[in-house]
C-alpha cells in the first residue's frame, strides 16, 4: 500500500509538474491573444486615407441621402465589409432600406393681408418640410428664436397658432443648420403649434425648386405628424408685426407676443416613394454572441448643389471610414482566434443629414433587439480641430457626449481606457444640459439613447468648413483622427469583453424640448 501510494504520489507529482510548465507557457499564448494592442495596428493613418479619398471623392458626390451619390457609397461600404469579413445581419442583407419620399410641389401660394406674396422674393420653403393643405391665419405669435422656451416662449399660448421665429440662436444668428430647424420646430409641435415660420436675412432666394424635395414620411403621414414650416423676408416680417419702426429693425428687441394678420397659405403637392440604406456587418461573438456592441456612423452628407459638390471629408466620412478601420481590427482578431464575446455590429446609416433617419428607422424597426444592444459607440466628425478650443491640447482631444447619461459605469470606462492606452484630454463640456449646441441630439447615437442603449458619441467639434464644399480630404489630421480610432477600439473591446452588459442605472435626461 505504502509502495502503491509512493507511486502514485509520483505519478501526481509529475502530472501537475507538467501540468505547472503548461500553465506557465499556456497564459503568455492566451494572454498574447487576448491584448488587444496585437490588432490595433490594423488602425492607421494610412489606412484611414485611403479609404476616405474614396469615400470623400468627387465620384460620390456630396452622398446625399437616396442619390446616385449615396447609392455609390453605400456599395463602397458593402464591399469593404465584405472585404473584411462581415457577415450580413441576419436576412443575409448588409444594405437595410428604409423609405424615402420625394415631394413635388403643384402649386404654392400665400397672401398676407390680402396682398399676393412673390416666391422666392417674400417667401420660401422646403417641400419636404411642409404638407399638402389650405391654412387661413388670423393671430401669429413671436416667440424670438423659438429655443429656449423659458424665455422664449414665456407667457405665450401657441397652442392651434402659427409661430414667428427668428433664424439661428443667440450665439450664431444666422445659423441655418438641419439641426438647429429641427430643435425650433420639435419646440413649437410639442407646445401645439400650427405652424412655423421663420424670418431670414438671405431674401431674395433662387427660386423654390418645387422637385426634388425629402421626407421620411408618406404624405399622409407627413401632414397628420408634421406642422409646415415658411420662410419669410425680414420685409414681409414687418408687415406681419406691423410695427412703426419698418426701417432698421432688429426682431431680437421686439415684445414677444400675438399679432393679428390674415394669411392665408395654401400648397398642393405630390409625392412619389424612393429609398435609402444603411449599410451593416456583423461580426459574431462567443460565448455572448446574442448581446451586441455597435458602432456607428453616417455616411450622407449634402450632396451637390447646382455642380458643386460637399465632400463631406470630416462630416462623416471621417467616422465611417474610422468604423471600416476598426471592423478590420476586430476582425483580424477574430481569425487569429481572439473573437470578442459579445458581436459587433459595424453600421453606416444614411439620412443623418436630413434628420437622423437612417438611425431612427432602425431603432425603430431593429434586427438585433434593443434590449440585447450593451452600447452604441457613434463617430461622427473625428478628422479635424475644434478652432474655438482655446484651451488645452489641440492636437490631443476628443469630445465625448452622452457618456453621463443611462450607464454609470461609461464615463469610468471611457477614463480607464483612455489612461492606460491613448492619454487623450477628454471633454465633456456638451454634456451640459444648457449647452445651446444641442450636440447630444444632433447625431444618430440619440436614436439609440432616447430607447434605452447607452451611447457615446464621439466628437471632433465644428470649424470653418463645417456643411460647406470646403470640407476636403486635405484638410483631414490623419495623425490625429488614427488616435480617436483608438479611443473607440480599446472602448469596443473592453465593453464587447465584459463579463456583464452595461447597467441601466441612470434616467434619459430629457433636455429642453426632447
Amino acid at each position: 500500500m505504502k509502495i502503491e501510494l509512493q507511486k502514485f504520489a509520483a505519478h501526481k507529482f509529475k502530472s501537475m509538474k507538467i501540468k505547472f510548465i503548461f500553465f506557465l507557457l499556456l497564459p503568455a499564448c492566451v494572454l498574447a491573444q487576448r491584448n488587444p494592442d496585437n490588432f490595433a495596428k490594423k488602425i492607421t493613418a494610412k489606412g484611414l486615407k485611403e479609404k476616405l479619398t474614396i469615400l470623400a471623392g468627387a465620384n460620390m458626390q456630396g452622398r446625399e441621402t437616396a442619390t446616385e451619390g449615396q447609392r455609390s457609397a453605400a456599395l463602397f461600404i458593402e464591399a469593404q465589409f465584405k472585404k473584411i469579413g462581415l457577415q450580413p445581419l441576419p436576412g443575409n442583407q448588409y444594405q437595410l432600406p428604409f423609405p424615402v419620399y420625394k415631394e413635388t410641389i403643384e402649386n404654392a401660394s400665400l397672401s398676407i393681408n390680402g396682398k399676393s406674396c412673390n416666391a422666392s422674393i417674400d417667401f420660401s420653403f422646403n417641400p419636404s418640410r411642409i404638407p399638402a393643405g389650405s391654412w387661413s391665419v388670423e393671430k401669429i405669435i413671436y416667440a424670438g428664436y423659438g429655443l429656449i422656451d423659458s424665455i422664449d416662449y414665456d407667457g405665450l399660448q401657441p397652442k392651434g397658432k402659427w409661430v414667428l421665429l427668428t433664424e439661428g440662436t443667440a450665439q450664431t444668428p444666422t445659423d441655418n443648420t438641419s439641426r438647429t430647424l429641427i430643435d425650433k420646430v420639435n419646440i413649437a409641435k410639442n407646445k401645439q403649434a400650427a405652424g412655423v415660420i421663420i424670418i431670414q436675412k438671405d431674401f431674395p432666394k433662387p427660386p423654390i425648386s418645387m422637385s426634388g424635395g425629402m421626407t421620411n414620411q408618406a404624405s399622409d403621414a407627413l401632414s397628420a405628424n408634421n406642422i409646415p414650416i415658411l420662410y419669410i423676408s425680414e420685409s414681409l416680417a414687418k408687415q406681419i408685426i406691423q410695427t412703426a419702426n419698418a426701417g432698421d429693425i432688429n426682431f431680437t428687441n421686439i415684445v414677444h407676443g400675438v399679432y393679428p394678420v390674415k394669411m392665408q397659405l395654401d400648397v398642393l403637392k405630390r409625392t412619389e416613394k424612393i429609398s435609402s440604406t444603411n449599410v451593416a456587418g456583423l461580426l459574431p461573438g462567443t460565448d455572448k454572441k446574442d448581446e451586441y456592441v455597435f458602432i456607428t456612423a453616417h455616411y450622407d452628407h449634402l450632396g451637390m448643389r447646382d455642380s458643386i459638390i460637399y465632400y463631406g471629408a470630416d462630416d462623416d466620412g471621417s467616422g465611417t471610414v474610422t468604423i471600416m478601420q476598426l471592423a478590420e481590427a476586430f476582425s483580424t482578431a477574430a481569425k487569429k482566434g481572439n473573437a470578442t464575446r459579445r458581436s459587433i455590429v459595424f453600421m453606416a446609416v444614411s439620412g443623418e443629414e436630413k434628420g437622423l433617419w437612417g438611425s431612427e428607422y432602425y431603432t425603430s424597426h431593429p434586427i438585433m433587439p434593443l434590449d440585447k444592444t450593451t452600447v452604441d459607440l457613434n463617430i461622427d466628425m473625428v478628422g479635424r480641430i475644434d478652432p474655438t478650443r482655446t484651451y488645452g491640447d489641440s492636437t490631443n482631444y476628443i469630445y465625448t457626449i452622452g457618456d453621463d447619461k443611462l450607464s454609470s459605469l461609461l464615463a469610468p470606462i471611457t477614463d480607464s481606457i483612455n489612461n492606460k492606452y491613448t492619454k487623450m484630454e477628454i471633454d465633456r463640456k456638451f454634456n451640459d444640459p444648457k449647452d445651446p449646441n444641442r450636440f447630444y441630439y444632433r447625431s444618430d447615437h440619440y436614436n439609440f439613447a432616447k430607447n434605452g442603449v447607452p451611447v457615446i458619441f464621439y466628437f471632433n467639434g465644428t470649424h470653418a468648413d463645417y456643411h460647406r464644399p470646403t470640407d476636403t480630404v486635405e484638410k483631414i489630421r490623419f495623425d490625429i483622427m488614427q488616435k480617436r480610432a483608438l479611443l473607440v477600439y480599446y472602448t469596443a473591446w473592453h465593453i464587447a469583453n465584459m463579463n456583464d452588459m452595461l447597467p441601466r442605472d441612470k434616467p434619459l435626461s430629457q433636455v429642453g424640448w426632447r
